[in-house]
């Protein structure tokens, strides 16, 4: 006979991430497996995987790491939570930054510029909090079903002036 130990999946999990590239591969992993485990559904753990890489990624090139960032070290806080209506919170917080998170207007060969626009569209809502210590967090919220067949047409129509489709007129 086998005994089976039900295993209590957090329904809210933090973890600090070298401010660098270096920890956005474990965090994602981490989340990815968490969520799993507590029954999110496949679509939403990726929407959140992408969104927490995508803020990990501009925490770490934009924002001072917490800790000693007047020195390059230190950490930024990756954090998700979920409620019981089956929302998702994800959150990352720095150390702040000469600017703020806002969606830009990449051209159409930038190599970056996307990832806010992105995060609009999976999500539900999004928006940043500053705190008195001059931390930045930015916080997404994703829910089940919030995006689906038109993803290319809305990151396309995000407020960048063109179409994802527009890039390639020039090939024919």
């Amino acid at each position: 006979m086998a005994l089976v130990v039900a295993q209590k999946v957090p329904t809210s999990s933090s973890m600090a991430v070298p401010h660098g590239p270096a920890g956005v591969g474990e965090a994602r992993h981490r989340m990815r497996d968490e969520l799993f485990r507590g029954g999110v559904s496949e679509s939403v753990v990726d929407d959140a995987v992408l969104i927490l890489s995508e803020l990990l990624s501009n925490a770490c090139r934009h924002g001072r790491p917490l800790g000693r960032g007047d020195r390059g070290e230190g950490d930024v806080l990756a954090a998700w939570r979920l409620d019981p209506s089956g929302g998702l919170t994800v959150e990352v917080t720095d150390g702040g930054g000469p600017t703020r998170p806002v969606p830009s207007t990449p051209s159409v060969t930038a190599r970056g510029g996307r990832g806010l626009h992105i995060i609009g569209v999976l999500s539900q809502d999004w928006g940043v909090r500053d705190s008195a210590t001059g931390e930045v967090t930015v916080w997404v919220r994703v829910t089940e079903g919030h995006r689906r067949e038109d993803f290319a047409t809305r990151v396309g129509a995000g407020g960048s002036g063109f179409d994802l489709l527009d890039a390639y007129d020039d090939l024919d």
